[in-house]
This record gives C-alpha cells, structure tokens and sequence, in this order.
C-alpha cells in the first residue's frame, strides 16, 4: 500500500496542512464582517470568531417602537452570523482547494 517514504511524505502533508488549517482559524478572528437591517438603521459588527465589536443605531430609532428596534437589532444580528458562516466557509475551502484527493463537499476543519 505505502512505503515508508511515501507514509513520511504522506505525515509531513498532514502536519503542513493542519498548520495551514490553525492560521486559516487563527486568522478568522481579525476578520470582521458588518451586516444591516432597517435599511442600515442598525448594524452590527462581528468578527468571523462571533465576537461583536460594535453595535450601531439610529438615532431615529430610539423613540421609535421598542419592539421594531427589538426586531431590527435581532435581525442584524442574525444577518452578521451568516456572513460570518459565509466568510469563513469561503475561507476554509480556498485552504482546503490544495488538498488532493479530498472528497467534494468535506468541511473543514476534519
């Protein structure tokens, strides 16, 4: 099946690769993604690691229904957890387009 050359070679892939894989996380937490609702009236900033560095609303907004604001804040919210899904999907799977042999539609990490 594999020689010992090939099983070193083999290793030594996987150690690079699941190098690549801890930057590629690593790196997540300095993207950040900003998603909106109400027209941009709240919008809400998160880092691909689901940390929210900023929440931003309206002026307008603040004398406004208190349910509408409710429902505007959860939809942002919502909105910048699928970017992040989304960035972060995107992101993976560029790293994993240099894996030979791996199966369409594997996630990553293993």
């Amino acid at each position: 099946m594999f020689n010992k050359g090939q099983l070193a070679g083999l290793m030594k892939q996987a150690q690079v690769m699941q190098d690549s894989i801890k930057k590629a996380q690593d790196g997540l937490a300095n993207i950040e993604v900003t998603a909106e609702s109400g027209a941009g009236l709240v919008k809400v900033t998160m880092t691909c690691k689901y940390d929210v560095r900023r929440v931003s609303i309206d002026k307008s907004l603040l004398t406004d229904d208190q349910d509408m604001l409710e429902d505007l804040v959860a939809a942002a919210f919502n909105a910048a957890v699928r970017k992040v899904e989304d960035t972060s999907s995107k992101t993976m799977q560029a790293l994993s387009a240099g894996i030979p042999g791996l199966p369409p539609g594997m996630k990553m990490p293993f």
